[in-house]
């Protein structure tokens, strides 16, 4: 009988705890959030671009298109060595092999396509370190036997110190729209609920703007190449309860 009513009398004691906690997150549910998406950009010049190039070459056979191509690929990646581009900032991007046809109809030749040979490509990413140099190395590229570029890409390499200030500004934003929806609807304060983040630190840049060729006395013009800025930014989700 005893532990019986001890058994009640612990029942009892736990009861007002679970009603405290009850209430508590009650209160926490039923309590006015604000919902705010803030996003804040950072520009900066870019210190890093990158580039994609390579090399395609045509032969009869697949076997001499592959062979033509690495001999050419491998004076593409020495040229880039000598450049100064460390190997690390070389990485093969795609490597392919493909039969060629013609699916052009002429006169007195057999309809369909006509097979012409075998093309191989070999495509290089390559990250540039010094910006001042990003057209000279295009032409570097070029004169080594690259037959395609794309790119630059500028970016920032490490863009945490931007992304610190824009997450810093995106906050205090937040806060500031917070504290006015708070007074403008009679309450007093807005109490930081939650924060998620999404970033993006090396933003597609800005288009490229090409200005006038710059000669040299007895030199060709150089591949013009303008950086410009690129952006990292910011987008906070917080949530803010409002309180009496």
């Amino acid at each position: 009988m005893k532990s019986a009513l001890a058994l009640m009398a612990l029942g009892a004691c736990a009861l007002p705890a679970a009603a405290i906690a009850q209430t508590s997150i009650t209160i926490a549910e039923t309590a006015p959030v604000v919902t705010l998406n803030v996003t804040e950009s950072v520009e900066a010049a870019p210190d890093v671009a990158t580039v994609g190039t390579g090399v395609q070459t045509r032969a009869q056979t697949a076997q001499a298109a592959m062979q033509q191509n690495a001999a050419q690929t491998e004076k593409l990646i020495a040229a880039l060595a000598k450049a100064g581009i460390a190997k690390a900032d070389i990485q093969t991007s795609g490597i392919n092999l493909s039969a060629q046809y013609d699916y052009n109809n002429r006169d007195n030749q057999p309809q369909g396509p006509r097979f012409i040979g075998y093309e191989a490509s070999n495509q290089l990413t390559v990250k540039l370190r010094d910006i001042t140099r990003v057209g000279a190395s295009l032409d570097a590229m070029v004169a080594a036997g690259a037959t395609n570029i794309s790119g630059p890409n500028f970016s920032i390499d490490d863009p945490s110190p931007l992304l610190v200030q824009a997450r810093e500004t995106a906050l205090k934003s937040a806060k500031a729209q917070a504290d006015f929806y708070a007074q403008a609807a009679g309450y007093r304060t807005a109490r930081l609920v939650s924060i998620s983040e999404s970033n993006s630190g090396g933003r597609p840049p800005m288009p490229i703007v090409t200005t006038a060729a710059r000669f040299k006395a007895d030199a060709a013009p150089m591949t013009p190449v303008e950086p410009g800025q690129v952006s990292a930014s910011v987008t906070l989700t917080v949530q803010y309860a409002l309180e009496k």
